[in-house]
């Protein structure tokens, strides 16, 4: 697939403006300032196609990139506690959504900081995409912030952390240096040949 050859197709700020699912899908989940846009634009080859913001809680939109016939879906992150409940309201109804309205989702790339444990809000995005029998794979971003022992470590103790996961579905990655970019790629095409 040429990445390099994404766009940006459109942005909605409601569930009901979604568009019909015609084409595969693969989306990105994750807490806010977590570090989704980065990966997109490194999957991309791109430096600013994803807007990539200081500030977290700022992609409030479901946004759509297309490339190679298929949709990549940068869904808003959660987890950040300066939102109004409202805004977290409207959050929870797009994404619930977006994931029970049959779309053609063939994979989610669910990111968490590997410098922590995951959040229970990590935690409860990866329980309900099991329970929805959704694929998923685990982008463990900003490897690059950690020294070579707190790497292994952290390496290590993600083992537990995240049993539940499919073996080798757990990647550390970095969007400063672009580690494991070619593992990610090979997850989703080997997701989207079925």
């Amino acid at each position: 697939m040429k990445y390099e050859n994404a766009e940006f197709k459109s942005a909605y700020g409601t569930f009901e403006q979604l568009p019909e699912s015609e084409l595969p899908e693969i989306a990105f989940a994750g807490r806010s300032n977590v570090g989704k846009s980065s990966l997109l634009n490194r999957l991309f080859s791109r430096k600013n196609l994803a807007r990539v913001s200081s500030v977290p809680g700022k992609t409030i939109t479901i946004n759509f990139y297309g490339a190679g016939g298929v949709n990549f879906v940068d869904l808003p992150g959660y987890g950040y506690a300066k939102v109004s409940r409202s805004e977290k309201q409207r959050w929870a109804q797009m994404m619930e959504g977006y994931f029970n309205s049959g779309r053609n989702i063939r994979l989610v790339i669910q990111l968490i900081d590997m410098r922590r444990p995951p959040t229970e809000d990590d935690i409860m995005m990866m329980d309900f995409l099991q329970n929805t029998g959704i694929d998923f794979a685990v982008v463990m971003t900003k490897s690059d912030k950690l020294n070579k022992s707190e790497y292994q470590k952290r390496l290590e103790e993600s083992k537990d952390e995240l049993s539940f996961v499919k073996n080798g579905f757990i990647i550390p990655f970095s969007s400063r240096t672009g580690e494991n970019i070619e593992k990610i790629k090979a997850v989703i095409e080997s997701h989207l040949e079925e």
